[in-house]
């Protein structure tokens, strides 16, 4: 299949006549197609000059098509440990002995010639990015610094990336999700993008100033804003904050200026971004091609106060006033609140993301999230994948005396998505009687087996857990991500006392939940709603470890949520 996007590649990746251009034969798959497709209508309808001051682009690429793929696949006989049930590590150590096809390796050396910047190799499989059934966040990313003196070492760091993102699709997790969404394994192919990375450089660290998750939909409305106003995740450094779910500032673009509701200037200090990704241009900690952090530091605010990239992002606590001003003019703690931009409009960012959601939602016809990364001075922003939402917006009514009653398992007034499920006899969930946070990462492979077994037996299921999915923060939840649960239907969040735990809006996690329809409660401590324990306690166990039980109803849950209100409630029959 062949493209006029994306020209063959003629070895002049940093060229702005040609920034997208393609490696060998067949498919783009699906984050490269999405890029292609609305190039050329930003570049068309975008007034450019009320953003004069910001350069907007897709940093360049390279597209390693699925052909390569095929060829990497058959030549080196990898189908029989792909499709086995060999662990991760095993199936990635494989691929890692394997080799690429000779004809790509030239054009693969040539772009390492001309390109000493970093660069992100991410995927762009088939199945990917489709509007119902995402695909996000299921494959892999690999960074890596591409600086050294010796261009050897460089196309090695390469190659072993490819071969990380390859292994990717054959993951447990990968093959789960593609199992709950009615795919096989030999249904999908992996293109791979080879990008520019937007930052940097700082010392040993090269990173953006800024990263964000733009959607035109929000089943979480905050304030005067409506889910049709949209929602924007922001985050200092590599966007690998949001996408895994760590802390980040959230907020309506039609209402800049209404922070999250943050009970106290503690709760806001604790409660936004203090860590951040950069890529590692120094000397890896150790080398493991089968590491995706392999070349990615973590640092504090601390480290980028250093840096000199707060001065966009930050607010200081001043004790005299009590209270958060905007910018860093003076010493005191910071708070990642992204007030210079959001409140005194240091530039039009905001009104740029507007723009642009507008844009890509007309043209792909649906509710849309883009990503995109951002340095200043000079003002950069580079647009890096585009998808289509599913926004289920049937009206269902959830009155507030239907939350009440004695058969009423679950209700809350925090419910993500829009629908009636009557499909659900089986419940997972975490016991409060023995579980602590301190316990979640034992959760995962007792949790990731059930996920699978009852995929296996076509059986939907609800889960309840106590403290954030899909978190990297072990102490916020179950760092879990979305293909090792990816049978359940409904999930359910719950907090337990002095635990606070906010959504990860924007995140690859919460696209997978609301693109396929997973309806989605969430349980504050504190909320007058409760989660009926005692009654799933008296329900014999289909299997109990220390920490979960699987208990099986005789008749299917009723569950309802109201997206325009954002009511939910489960109740049993």
């Amino acid at each position: 299949m062949t493209d006029i996007s994306f020209p063959s590649f003629d070895r002049s990746f940093l060229d702005p006549e040609t920034p997208l251009t393609r490696i060998g034969q067949g498919e783009l798959g699906g984050k490269a197609n999405g890029l292609a497709n609305i190039r050329g209508l930003i570049n068309a309808r975008l007034n450019r000059g009320e953003y004069a001051g910001i350069k907007l682009e897709i940093p360049p690429l390279a597209v390693l098509c699925s052909g390569v793929f095929d060829a990497f696949m058959q030549r080196n006989d990898l189908y029989p440990v792909a499709f086995s049930s060999s662990s991760d590590s095993r199936i990635a150590q494989a691929f890692q002995r394997a080799d690429l096809p000779f004809e790509v390796l030239g054009d693969l050396r040539a772009l390492i010639h001309h390109v000493k910047s970093p660069l992100a190799v991410r995927s762009s499989s088939l199945l990917e990015d489709a509007k119902c059934e995402p695909f996000a966040g299921v494959y892999a990313t690999k960074m890596v610094p591409n600086n050294s003196y010796d261009p050897d070492i460089r196309f090695r760091q390469l190659v072993e990336a490819i071969k990380f993102v390859y292994a990717s699709t054959f993951w447990r997790g990968a093959k789960d999700y593609r199992l709950a969404t009615g795919h096989t394994d030999d249904e999908e192919k992996m293109a791979v993008i080879i990008q520019e990375v937007v930052g940097k450089r700082y010392y040993n660290r090269f990173y953006p100033e800024l990263s964000g998750v733009a959607r035109s939909y929000n089943y979480y409305p905050m304030g005067p804003a409506s889910p049709e106003d949209g929602v924007v995740s922001l985050a200092l450094g590599l966007g690998k904050t949001i996408v895994d779910g760590g802390l980040c500032w959230t907020y309506s673009p039609a209402y800049p200026k209404v922070p999250p509701p943050f009970g106290s200037d503690m709760e806001l200090i604790e409660g936004t971004q203090n860590e951040f990704w950069s890529v590692n241009m120094g000397e890896p900690a150790m080398y493991d091609p089968s590491l995706e952090t392999e070349y990615l530091l973590k640092e504090n605010l601390m480290v980028a106060e250093r840096d000199g990239t707060l001065q966009h992002l930050a607010s200081t606590y001043n004790p005299d006033a009590g209270r958060f001003s905007i910018g860093t003019g003076f010493k005191g703690q910071r708070a990642l609140t992204f007030a210079p931009l959001l409140n005194l409009d240091t530039l039009p960012l905001n009104s740029l993301l507007l723009e642009l959601l507008s844009i890509c939602e007309s043209t792909l016809n649906a509710s849309v999230e883009f990503e995109f990364a951002m340095t200043f001075n000079p003002h950069r922003l580079g647009f890096l994948q585009v998808r289509g939402m599913e926004d289920s917006k049937d009206e269902i009514d959830v009155d507030p005396d239907q939350m009440e009653g004695e058969n009423v398992l679950i209700a809350t007034q925090d419910a993500l998505g829009n629908g009636i499920d009557m499909s659900i006899h089986d419940i997972i969930y975490t016991n409060p009687e023995n579980f602590a946070l301190e316990h979640s990462k034992v959760v995962v492979p007792e949790l990731e087996r059930m996920n699978r077994k009852l995929i296996a037996d076509k059986k939907p299921y609800l889960l309840i857990t106590l403290g954030r999915l899909g978190t990297t923060d072990p102490w916020l939840g179950i760092p879990i991500n979305w293909g090792k649960i990816s049978g359940a239907r409904v999930v359910v969040e719950a907090t337990q006392e002095n635990v606070r735990v906010d959504l990860s809006q924007g995140s690859h996690y919460f696209h997978n939940i609301v693109s396929l329809g997973v309806m989605y409660f969430t349980l504050a401590f504190s909320s007058p709603h409760r989660i009926d324990w005692d009654w799933l306690q008296e329900q014999d166990a289909v299997e109990e470890t220390e920490f979960l039980r699987h208990v099986r109803l005789a008749g299917p849950l009723e569950v309802r949520v109201d997206g325009k209100s954002r009511r939910g409630v489960i109740r049993r029959n």
